[in-house]
């Protein structure tokens, strides 16, 4: 085992390396998973009493946990844009679901910045950018499926061929992502691998309609586990939103938000379930690192592209929103070189981070202007000067109706969060995080909260100016 390295030393030794030099800070590999709609507090190394996450807890234990990592728009595309732009939804373009494919194309990727600097690339995965499943700029080779995709026998386009794969879909990622990290190669490489998991199935009907909204399918080996164990609930689950009347209007014939809307615990089991095979496969992916002698050269990021809703606020499996629940993600790094074992970092970390980090550590060049922060001198342990706020953004779509209209702008400090709802009057929200956790009790009308809630109100203009 070498000597971990200071940042300084690090980005030192990186200087002018050549990509195939054997020296004592090579560029290092790089292992990007992400999860689909993991919750920040779903893993064992997060506190959950009773999954059993080994090979995630093993990032954790043998490298740092972000306890404070949110993404900037938490809604599945939006997010997976940012996490490889380095850009908030807005400047990159992709604000919803909805088949924004053109612009998916032409996105300026991390990935596009490690393959000029000469690295080789590899996508496996769901895209979720739109239905197309052809290969997008900045990938040497390139695995995915048409839109959701499907958990049983996937069709995947790979390299551009239409391949039937047999197997749960899961797996199937991962067989790919193993095949990549054996080849024999004399450059470093980066491995994108996002999983479906642990998203539900969605059928695509004739008419053009969907639904599955609750369709959480584990692999038949799982479909046992954590039989009758009781899911555990924040204290704001299976209540009726209080003091948020965003949440409270009238949409409709939908019926009012309360215990009767929250998640069951089957449904999470299931999700649960659905995080075994991913847990699984990531030990799978240890080990073939493991056995062809990368691991510690190898950088792993194991993330989520926005949480989930398990009944907190009424609300039942569903993101968008900006309290905890639906903005904190799940962030893991491992790269012994620079990181110490067994890392607790609680600054703030964004998806729009992770970009500008690896280019970083791989020693490559943005091609503009990134909104996000290199993470390395928080994984050195420096949190000296570092930001205090962090700005979550959300633009009104038609698919979920609780949301419709809701589109919102809000500043996150350590103590306050301030939620503007741009399409709605008189809805704005104010919570003290270090009273009130878990977002209760808004308090924007209270006498005592008008001078904070100026100060969140320039707070969040200074963001936002921030971010153009």
């Amino acid at each position: 085992m070498y000597p971990m390295a200071s940042r300084r030393e690090f980005l030192a030794g990186l200087s002018g390396l050549p990509l195939t030099a054997s020296a004592a800070f090579p560029r290092p590999n790089i292992v990007f998973i992400l999860i689909d709609d993991l919750r920040f507090d779903d893993l064992g190394c997060a506190g959950h009493p009773w999954v059993r996450t080994p090979h995630i807890d093993r990032i954790a234990r043998e490298g740092a946990l972000f306890r404070n990592a949110f993404v900037t728009t938490p809604l599945c595309s939006p997010s997976r844009a940012s996490f490889l732009t380095g850009l908030y939804a807005h400047s990159h373009g992709i604000t919803d679901n909805t088949a924004r494919v053109a612009q998916s194309h032409r996105l300026r990727t991390f990935p596009q910045a490690l393959q000029r600097a000469g690295y080789e690339t590899a996508y496996i995965g769901k895209w979720h950018m739109g239905n197309d499943d052809s290969p997008r700029p900045g990938f040497d080779h390139w695995v995915s499926f048409p839109g959701q995709g499907t958990y049983l026998n996937p069709t995947l386009n790979e390299q551009g061929n239409r391949v039937k794969a047999t197997g749960y879909t899961t797996d199937v990622f991962t067989d790919r992502a193993a095949g990549f990290l054996e080849r024999r190669r004399d450059r470093p490489f980066c491995l994108y691998l996002a999983h479906k998991a642990v998203h539900p199935e969605i059928i695509q009907h004739d008419d053009g309609s969907v639904s599955g909204d609750d369709l959480f399918i584990p692999a038949d080996r799982h479909r046992a586990l954590y039989a009758g164990l009781a899911v555990p609930r924040r204290p704001n689950a299976a209540r009726a939103p209080q003091g948020k009347p965003a949440l409270a209007r009238k949409i409709g014939d939908l019926p009012p938000l309360g215990p009767l809307t929250g998640t069951d615990d089957e449904t999470v089991r299931n999700r649960l379930r659905m995080l075994a095979s991913v847990d699984e496969g990531l030990g799978r992916i240890f080990q073939t690192l493991e056995g062809t002698g990368r691991l510690d050269d190898t950088l792993i990021v194991f993330t989520s592209d926005n949480g989930y809703f398990y009944g907190e606020h009424g609300l039942s499996v569903e993101r968008r929103l900006a309290y905890e629940e639906s903005a904190r993600i799940p962030l893991l790094v491992r790269y012994p070189r620079l990181i110490r074992p067994g890392s607790r970092i609680d600054g703030f970390a964004l998806n729009i981070d992770l970009a500008p980090t690896l280019i970083e550590i791989a020693g490559a060049s943005a091609a503009g202007r990134l909104h996000g922060r290199s993470l390395v001198p928080l994984l050195d342990g420096k949190s000296r000067g570092w930001r205090q706020s962090l700005l979550i953004e959300y633009f009104s779509d038609r698919v979920f109706p609780r949301v419709l209209t809701m589109g919102y702008q809000a500043a996150r400090t350590e103590r306050w969060k301030f939620i503007h709802y741009t399409e709605l009057e008189g809805m704005d929200e104010l919570y003290d995080l270090k009273a009130d956790p878990y977002e209760m009790n808004n308090v924007i009308q209270e006498p005592g909260a008008a001078r904070t809630l100026a100060a969140m109100k320039a707070e969040l203009g200074r963001l936002l100016s921030l971010s153009k």
